[in-house]
């Protein structure tokens, strides 16, 4: 397993500026390369497609519609190769994925594919939860980005940022976590998740701890943070949704980038939804793709791998202000439009985004697994 260290991951977000226009072609459908998977000669795309049309079916779970553009993402999917698409739990945690494989295992309702953090991507490889894959687009992606056996792979990132309804929340919006601790958040302030289960929410805690005199190696001053947001009583223990959102109980929220720019378009016109990066903790993170060890459409599932790293998948999931893992390559080819890179955080910004490794996220969670209850919910 390699770890991901800053400048590699800097290498994967950068070149904000170097965008042009979108080159035709877009959607031409799956290459006709043959894919390889743990070694062995696989299916070929056309027989893929093929293959994946006889059942028809996919099922996807933990996708909101508004989370990175997965809406439309599974909207073109289905449109385009005539496979339904049953979307089950869009709100659930990477830790309860991995548990509904387990529970639906052998079952045709089980899971295809999963999308989760990465140190739920691992835990779901040693527990035997995911098998291999790798697609047409494999070599397209770093080799920092993937599992050596394929049994995950990167496919997108964002920063935590800090979400406000300001039709809500009236003043200057935070700029820093220490913002947060002012008196007119009381009762205000939510993580998207628990974040012993929820990349977000961990990631979340985790850039507080940038912020507070933690580091990549000390997430435990994220924890007492929220230790101290709740004694102030600014921390709202409700997992923040789309739902909370609308309804005003949850009107301000460290989350995604991508999600907050879900959020704006969602709510406008019903309020005005702004975000921004904290300057005190700028942390970000990145989701992986797996396939179910026991996907009962296991065609269809390779098939949905294989757009979601082509060319169109990729483009989409940048059009929900996400990161897309081919990113720097689609930027070179000229494939970027101005107005998608433009959503993106700043060059600023990137350019203090901290990157943890793969074994600064498994100690970190480890960490906040046996301490987040003690301190923040006890």
């Amino acid at each position: 397993m390699t770890d991901i260290n800053r400048r590699q991951f800097l290498r994967f977000g950068a070149a904000l500026g170097a965008v042009g226009a979108v080159a035709g072609g877009l959607g031409a459908g799956v290459a006709s390369a043959t894919t390889k998977r743990a070694g062995k000669r696989s299916t070929t795309a056309p027989d893929l497609v093929a293959e994946a049309k006889k059942t028809g079916k996919l099922n996807v779970i933990a996708l909101p519609r508004d989370w990175a553009n997965y809406g439309e993402i599974i909207d073109s999917f289905a449109k385009k190769y005539s496979i339904k698409i049953d979307s089950q739990s869009p709100d659930i945690s990477s830790k309860e994925e991995l548990e509904a494989i387990k529970a639906t295992k052998g079952q045709s309702r089980g899971p295809d594919v999963v999308d989760v953090g990465p140190a739920f991507a691992v835990q779901g490889a040693a527990d035997g939860l995911v098998q291999p894959y790798k697609g047409t687009y494999w070599d397209k992606i770093s080799s920092d980005l993937k599992d050596p056996n394929g049994m995950w792979v990167g496919d997108y990132y964002g920063v935590i940022a800090v979400g406000v309804n300001t039709d809500a929340v009236k003043g200057s919006m935070p700029v820093s976590f220490a913002d947060l601790k002012d008196a007119r958040f009381k009762g205000k302030v939510a993580l998207n998740g628990d974040p012993t289960s929820a990349a977000a929410a961990f990631n979340g805690v985790w850039a507080a701890a940038l912020s507070n005199g933690g580091s990549l190696d000390d997430i435990l001053p994220g924890i007492q943070y929220f230790a101290d947001l709740k004694k102030a009583g600014n921390f709202n223990p409700v997992a923040a949704s789309p739902q909370t959102i609308a309804s005003g109980e949850t009107p301000v929220v460290l989350d995604w980038t991508y999600n907050h720019a879900g959020a704006a378009k969602k709510f406008a016109g019903q309020f005005t939804w702004k975000s921004v990066v904290p300057t005190d903790g700028v942390l970000a993170g990145y989701y992986c793709q797996a396939i179910s060890a026991y996907a009962p459409n296991l065609a269809a599932a390779k098939l949905w791998l294989e757009y979601l790293y082509s060319d169109e998948g990729q483009l989409l999931w940048l059009k929900g202000a996400a990161f897309p893992a081919r990113y720097n390559e689609l930027v070179q080819a000229g494939k970027v439009p101005a107005d998608l890179a433009a959503a993106l955080p700043d060059k600023a910004t990137m350019a203090k985004v901290k990157f943890p490794t793969l074994a600064q996220i498994n100690k970190a969670k480890d960490v906040v697994t046996k301490e987040w209850a003690n301190r923040v919910t006890a």
